[in-house]
This record gives C-alpha cells, structure tokens and sequence, in this order.
C-alpha cells in the first residue's frame, strides 16, 4: 500500500554484529553501512549523505573519512535514543531538497566488550541537574526512569508486577528472533522480574534495557529511484519530534512525555491514526518507558498501558505487536537504540521477519526516546507495492 506523501524511502537496513563483539565502534560502523547497503543493492559509491553519532564528536565527519566518502549533506545531533528517527526527517527533507540522492543513517557501539557504560557521570556545578540532583548519587539514567515509574505506579494504583508483563513479552519475542541477545534463554515470568536483583525502586534488572555491543542502519533514498532497486520500498510517510528537558528538576509530570506531540504531528502527517498501525518499534530502555510511550502513541489512555498488555496484547499473537525483535530488553541495547527499531520495522513490513513475521504488516510506527524522558521523535512507515 502506499499513503501520504511517501517521496522518499527506506531501502536497506541491516545489523552489525551484536553482542560481544570485541570490535571497535567503525569496525562496526562499517559492517552495518556496508551490509545495509549491500541490502539495498547500492555501494558506497552511491552514499553522498551520512547521519551518525556515537563516534565521537564529528561523527559524521570521522565516519565519512573513515569510509572514504566525501557527502554532500550530514547530521550529527545527538540526541541520544531518539536521534535516529530525528536523522530520518533529516534525511527525508535533504532528500526531498535533492541535497543528497543516498543518505545512510547508522550507529554502532562496543559499550559491552568496551565495558564503556556509564551509570553516573560528572556535571557542569552551575547547571539545574548538578545542583539539585547530582548530590543524591542518581544512577543515570536508571534512577529517573525509577522515579519516573514510581510516580507512574503510585499515580494510577498499579503494580511493579503488572509492569512487569512489558519485559515478559519482550523475551517472548526475542526466543523468536536468532539474532537476539536473549534467544535461547527460556522465557522470563512475572516473579522472575520482580524477583530480580533490586537496581533503583522500583526497577529491578529485569525491567532494565541490555547492555550490548551492536547497532544497525539503513539506507534512504527518494521513491523515484527506489521502484529501481531490488528490495520492497518502505515509505516514509510520517514523522514528529519534541524536546522537553535535560533534567528532572523541570518536569512537572513525570507520567507525561513529549511523545504525545510528537506521535500526534507523525500521524497527522502520515494522514493515518492509531487504529491504523500494524506493528510498533518503541524504545524499551526501560519497562516503564514502554507504558509510557503506549499512551503518549495514543494505544490507549493515561493509566490503561497496563490493562493493554495485561491480555498478552504485546505478545506474539496479540492484538499490537511491539517490539518485536525482542527489543533493547531482550534483544540488544549498544547504548543508543533509536536505529534497531528502525531495521525491525523495516524487515515487519518486507515480510522478512522470519518466525517473528506479522502476517500482513503494512504500516509502522519506530519511537525513539532519549536522554531521561527528554527527546522523542516518532517515525511512521509504509510498505510500497
């Protein structure tokens, strides 16, 4: 089907190796660039766009040189989880404004082999978060996210077990997915989340994303020259961002995101609604950010999240597929996930997902959350005939 707009699209998309890979991030870099266009039948000699970050602070510069490219059009925001589905409206308007013709959008990290991550770090003095947050030693970003479920929970009259049903479908799908982190793992129970080792009240490590080397990309061009190519064109029908704050100390209500305005401007300019989705890609750093996202999209209410998934809706089988992939719970997490979600939706509506296939997939939606609640940007895609 084709709705919208649809001038540009998604015609490549691959993985990196994941996992522990023992490589450096362009070593991986380079592997899900070159493999994601391998994929779309295209080499590097045809990429005059590049968007990245997670290199270093000219990513996109160092990448480009890295692979002996000189682009004509580059982004490098960072804007962590979410920067991905930003770079595709970037992407899509550079297209559309013939500053580039092939623009790659990838991310790669070795945080795992690297044993890079960070859970706190070392603030400007002078800035709201130091003065105010940083002496009480937050893990970050977990202990916000924490914060941000116990006011989720407390709010509404819910259950650490309840939430816990998000990481519980996650692994479902992941036994699904060979590629995942997870597979082969057995599956995870209710008990076994909240039995879990205790990170920050009330998240536990099950309800935690995985810390993974790994990454993806994918390969955008504009319809025209996609009808050329040999894989099914993905358009890109929609797309939304917000950017709300850089620390808690500003957020009046930790229960509400800036993907409430960021879905509604994708969808509308999709010309689709919630009804109208077939599979959902949404950024699970946390179980709590998934509930969040489900109604911020629109899915359901303020308060009901938990009643959805309750009924295996998120599960194989159920009524909205999510994460289906296995997702930064199960699947893979290099730091930055916003790009993955974007190769799952993609192979969802090629029909390329294997045992994790949704029959019939032909509109999806990738939402990418950054920082603690602070970036969101919603992509919506359509399969082309």
């Amino acid at each position: 089907m084709s709705r919208g707009g649809g001038g540009v699209a998604i015609v490549g998309a691959a993985e990196c190796d994941l996992g522990v890979t023992g490589k450096s991030i362009l070593h991986l870099q380079t592997q899900a660039v070159t493999r994601a266009l391998a994929d779309a039948g295209l080499t590097l000699a045809d990429v005059d766009g590049i968007a990245t970050t997670g290199v270093s602070r000219f990513s996109a510069t160092q990448l480009a040189d890295y692979l002996g490219i000189e682009p004509t059009w580059t982004d490098s925001t960072f804007a962590g989880g979410s920067a991905f589905e930003m770079f595709v409206a970037r992407a899509a308007q550079a297209i559309e404004a013939r500053q580039a013709s092939v623009v790659v959008i990838s991310f790669a990290s070795n945080q795992r082999s690297a044993a890079s991550r960070k859970l706190g770090g070392v603030f400007d003095p002078w800035v709201p978060e130091a003065q105010f947050e940083e002496p009480y030693d937050p893990l970050y970003p977990l202990s916000y996210y924490a914060m941000a479920a116990q006011s989720y929970l407390h709010r509404y009259g819910r259950t650490h077990a309840e939430l816990a049903e998000v990481a519980v479908a996650a692994r479902e799908w992941a036994l699904l997915n060979p590629a995942a982190f997870r597979y082969g793992k057995g599956s995870l129970s209710v008990d076994d989340v909240v039995g879990a080792t205790p990170i920050s009240t009330p998240l536990t490590a099950a309800d935690c994303c995985l810390v993974t080397d790994g990454g993806g990309a994918i390969v955008l061009t504009s319809l025209e020259r996609a009808r050329d190519l040999p894989t099914t064109p993905v358009s890109v029908l929609g797309y939304g961002e917000r950017t709300t704050n850089i620390s808690f100390t500003t957020v009046d209500d930790l229960t509400v995101t800036g993907a409430v305005g960021s879905a509604s401007d994708a969808f509308e300019r999709a010309g689709i609604t919630v009804a109208d989705v077939d599979v959902a890609q949404v950024y699970d750093s946390f179980t709590i950010t998934v509930a969040l996202t489900l109604e911020a999209l629109g899915f359901c209410q303020p308060g009901e999240a938990l009643d959805l998934v309750a009924g295996g809706a998120i599960r194989p089988g159920g009524s909205l597929p999510l994460n289906t992939s296995g997702g930064g719970l199960s699947y893979c997490h290099p730091g930055q996930y916003g790009v993955l979600l974007l190769v799952e939706a993609v192979r969802q509506l090629r029909g390329e997902a294997g045992d994790r296939q949704v029959p019939g997939a032909e509109v999806a939606v990738a939402h990418g959350t950054g920082g603690i609640l602070s970036t969101h940007a919603t992509v919506v895609l359509g399969r082309t005939r």
